[in-house]
């Protein structure tokens, strides 16, 4: 996956997450907690949001005295994150390629931050190197990224019913590749993050449950949402186009009856397999 069909990606699909901003918050809320407690932000600090979404981590940041810069290659994503947190700077760029102290001109940055926001670098060792040239000396960099799909039901619990109805089987993503996993070996991630020239990384693994009971509900419809709007978008897309609304009304209900069959305590609650990243930025290029 190229920076272009990156961008194009998430032009498209940025729509989709920021309608259920609501739930991927409630559903991802133990990571985020654990991201923050490990970044360790102070206020007054200058902080860098990279693949900002919709603006999660910066309402918490500017919620705490933070000076919050956000970037993302998602126009939906960037104006949802403008409207949700006025006090931050929104920019719209490619965090791999642009000088982003001339697009948020200030100081370079204190701390670095991602939530699922770094694996869709085309070439990643040079987009860290170009975080950390924004960045100044002895700056950290903390994220999350998501381990293997084994590890993740999160990412087919429901979905793959819907890939199961297409004429062709989704192509897979060949290991390391730009997406959702391109960072689930840790031993390959160290090595980009030392050839960024980030020093004293640490990869270590977070679990957690996504819980999408929001407000009380036993998070059927909640999840089908997400579904349809991220890891089953292209699938559902291909099937409306292939398929009559009849057989597209069953294969609703059929992904709602296998969410049913696999609650827990009458909700619905998909173990997730993350990496918490940490490293510091040991000096500045001249």
């Amino acid at each position: 996956m190229g920076t272009d069909e990156v961008r194009q990606t998430w032009q498209q699909g940025g729509q989709g997450w920021v309608a259920n901003q609501r739930i991927f918050d409630a559903a991802f809320a133990p990571l985020t907690a654990a991201l923050i407690e490990r970044t360790g932000w102070a206020g007054g600090e200058r902080v860098l949001d990279v693949g900002c979404g919709a603006g999660t981590l910066l309402e918490e940041g500017v919620r705490a005295g933070v000076e919050m810069v956000g970037v993302d290659v998602s126009t939906a994503m960037v104006e949802a994150a403008r409207e949700r947190v006025p006090a931050a700077r929104l920019v719209e760029a490619d965090a791999q390629t642009t000088d982003l102290l001339a697009a948020a001109p200030g100081t370079p940055f204190d701390r670095v931050v991602s939530r699922f926001g770094v694996m869709f670098f085309s070439d990643p060792v040079a987009a860290f190197a170009n975080l950390r040239r924004a960045s100044r000396p002895g700056a950290t960099l903390t994220f999350v990224c998501w381990r293997s799909r084994e590890a993740n039901p999160v990412f087919s619990q429901g979905s793959e019913i819907l890939a199961a109805a297409l004429p062709e089987p989704p192509p897979s993503t060949p290991p390391g590749a730009p997406g959702p996993t391109a960072f689930a070996d840790p031993d390959r991630l160290r090595t980009i993050l030392d050839g960024a020239g980030w020093g004293e990384a640490e990869v270590e693994p977070f679990d957690f449950s996504c819980d999408y009971g929001v407000d009380g509900s036993d998070g059927v419809e909640e999840r089908l949402a997400v579904i349809l709007s991220s890891n089953g978008r292209v699938a559902w897309e291909q099937l409306q186009a292939t398929v009559g609304e009849e057989r597209q009304a069953e294969l609703l209900d059929e992904v709602r009856a296998d969410l049913r069959s696999r609650r827990v305590d009458g909700v619905v609650r998909i173990p997730a397999a993350t990496w918490l990243v940490a490293a510091r930025n040991p000096a500045a290029d001249g």
